[in-house]
């Protein structure tokens, strides 16, 4: 039975963090932070992009829209992970609030909720660049620095 993506993570943080003691010890706490913030957004592309070849059809003329990249947040949700009002699904517009993020919940139980922006939220936005490169998420608050939401605005620009 596979795991949801919140206990991934929760895996994934326990590892990172003995990693990233380490790497405060031999680098200082600013380059930790700079080389797994690094390893977590190569990560995120590669993921997004892995996630596009599974959701478009060989052959598909145009990449991905937001309509597709929507059906992420399936696996977002698994387990309750987060709660979301969703404002805007459209071709070129997502938007929604996380008013819930048990993400955040589960650094601060690890002890680690510093640590919680590097290890999840820097992936949203890379995840999209992976998924589309022409996508953007604009994001002004986050549950993990103290928000009462986070916002999700996503929009995909058409070239051409």
């Amino acid at each position: 039975m596979p795991i949801s993506l919140l206990e991934r993570r929760r895996i994934e943080a326990q590892f990172a963090k003995a990693i990233f003691d380490v790497l405060i010890e031999e680098t200082g706490r600013a380059r930790a932070v700079e080389i797994l913030s690094k390893a977590v957004i190569r990560l995120a592309i590669e993921s997004g992009a892995a996630f596009a070849a599974q959701a478009c059809q060989p052959g598909d003329a145009e990449p991905p829209d937001l309509l597709v990249y929507a059906d992420v947040l399936a696996v977002w949700l698994e387990d309750n992970a987060l709660t979301i009002d969703l404002i805007a699904q459209a071709k070129n517009r997502l938007e929604f609030n996380v008013k819930r993020c048990r993400y955040a919940e589960m650094y601060r139980e690890l002890g680690i909720a510093d640590l919680g922006r590097v290890l999840s939220c820097n992936r949203d936005g890379a995840f999209c660049t992976g998924f589309n490169p022409a996508i953007q998420l604009t994001r002004t608050q986050i549950i993990m620095e103290g928000a009462e939401f986070c916002d999700f605005r996503y929009t995909l620009t058409e070239h051409g």
